[in-house]
């Protein structure tokens, strides 16, 4: 672990601002100064701060002090919140029936807390009635208003164009 070069012997900077266990300055000491210091304090002289101005150590326990980051990395990772996003392909001239049973999947996907990119690819010559195309994102973003916001509006990008919904998240 690259970290663990600096810790005691493994620290680089020569002289360092040090601060004991108790959280008190004792102020911009050598190396070797502040390596007695935690020696007679039983503990390890920790680089906190390898990049500021002059580099900052602190004297503590390192086997606590790693125990500590990685549990505080472990419940970082817990309320982190993955969102995926979903694509709806429809086409120009998508029917009644056609564009319900996408409705429903697009609202399915939303409920779940989940983006859905809505998009319509067109094919041959559809392409010169783009606003055909463009009607269809915006019913899609119409019978989703209740449950989803527009994040980005309609847009063309090739021979396709999406747009993208995001659920609602009322915080009250």
């Amino acid at each position: 672990m690259a970290k663990d070069k600096l810790v005691n012997d493994g620290i680089f900077a020569n002289e360092m601002m040090v601060i004991d266990a108790e959280g008190n300055q004792l102020g911009l000491k050598s190396k070797s100064e502040a390596l007695e210091i935690a020696d007679q304090a039983n503990l390890d002289l920790v680089m906190v701060a390898p990049k500021a101005k002059p580099p900052v150590a602190k004297i503590l326990d390192y086997g606590k002090y790693r125990f500590e980051q990685q549990k505080k990395e472990r419940e970082n990772r817990k309320r982190q919140k993955v969102v995926s996003v979903k694509e709806i392909r429809l086409s120009p001239t998508i029917d009644t029936n056609d564009f319900n049973t996408k409705l429903n999947n697009t609202r399915k996907f939303l409920s779940k807390g989940e983006k859905v990119r809505v998009s319509i690819r067109f094919k041959g010559r559809a392409i010169t009635h783009k606003e055909i195309g463009r009607e269809v994102l915006t019913k899609m973003a119409e019978a989703t208003n209740d449950v989803a916001t527009v994040t980005q509006k309609a847009k063309m990008e090739g021979r396709s164009m999406f747009l993208m919904l995001s659920p609602n998240t009322d915080k009250k």
